[in-house]
């Protein structure tokens, strides 16, 4: 019962929700990220439940995670830091600086490095629907640790922050079985929000984590750090190539899919949320901006004709299906 009033309530949010403003300024100095967030946890994450001592945010778990302790969630800490920077960039108060910085040294503290895989950042709470149970590796967290670490760098030309970005492009060279964070070869690759033992092909997060790669072409390219620029540039190529790629396989015809997961015994039909193809559209139309490729502009297109009331209900009689599966309701 309990999981069916979470659902339940978070069917009513969907029906409404909307994301955040988007932002199409793309010069070599950071403002506003892509989307504008607000400094309002309940439209940051909803599963933020508490801060600790030095104001990082801590997320309760989901609601299928057995273990309820509060933990540390890279990719929620960097939504909240991007919130905080906008707040800076508004107002220009030194606390909100303060606050950005200390979630930039939060990144930076709580990093691991390895000579292989450079820079990552784990997440220690489980995924039971992708068979994760041990702390796993995210492309979407690496974007967030990039993106917050080029801002700290940006406002403190503190060198350490820029490394720790550049450290952080390497695990989107390294495929998930040797540790990285890519999956796929050739034209198909994807960057993986979640890290399991096979592919989960998370379509937002793919994107979200081409943002992050995209900070660093930007920043690169305007400390003339040839290099980096030419890496980041790369990969995040590779990376729109890959998604180009995809992106007919995530397409139903009337809706999107959530993902294109190979994880055994996950549901075949798992349909996003009306919320979550909204957040796509808006993903692909930042993206059509940053790269002038047509494709994307065409799925943008696409998929805005899907938000009609036949289609949604037809989605949801799917998405029911696919949480029962998972035993979520």
């Amino acid at each position: 019962m309990k999981k069916k009033i979470f659902m339940l309530k978070k069917l009513f949010r969907d029906i409404s929700s909307s994301p955040s403003p988007s932002n199409f300024d793309f010069g070599p100095i950071l403002n506003f990220y892509y989307f504008k967030f607000e400094n309002n946890p309940q439209k940051l994450n909803r599963l933020i439940s508490q801060y600790d001592e030095n104001g990082i945010p801590l997320n309760k778990s989901y609601i299928d995670v057995q273990d309820a302790r509060l933990h540390y969630y890279p990719i929620s800490i960097g939504q909240y830091g991007l919130a905080v920077f906008h707040e800076w960039l508004d107002n220009k108060r030194e606390k909100d600086q303060l606050q950005f910085l200390k979630i930039a040294d939060w990144f930076k503290n709580s990093s691991i490095q390895d000579s292989k895989l450079g820079i990552y950042w784990l997440t220690d709470i489980p995924k039971p629907e992708f068979n994760v149970y041990d702390p796993w590796k995210s492309a979407f967290s690496q974007s967030r640790g990039i993106s917050i670490g080029l801002r700290a760098f940006q406002i403190t030309n503190d060198s350490e922050y820029y490394e720790m970005a550049k450290a952080a492009l390497k695990p989107f060279l390294i495929d998930i079985t040797e540790g990285g964070v890519s999956t796929g070869i050739d034209n198909d690759i994807i960057y993986e929000e979640y890290v399991a033992a096979s592919p989960t092909r998370i379509l937002d997060g793919a994107i979200f984590a081409l943002f992050g790669i995209y900070d660093m072409v930007r920043v690169s390219k305007g400390l003339n750090d040839h290099d980096t620029y030419l890496l980041s540039k790369e990969i995040f190529d590779k990376g729109v190539e890959g998604l180009l790629h995809w992106l007919p396989k995530f397409d139903m015809g009337y809706w999107v899919y959530y993902n294109r997961c190979e994880i055994k015994d996950y549901p075949t039909n798992d349909p996003c949320t009306i919320g979550y193809l909204k957040l796509v559209i808006a993903q692909l139309n930042i993206l059509y901006h940053i790269t002038k490729n047509e494709k994307l502009n065409t799925y943008v297109f696409k998929f805005e004709s899907y938000l009609k009331p036949k289609n949604i209900l037809r989605m949801y009689i799917e998405k029911y299906r696919a949480l029962k599966k998972l035993n979520r309701l």
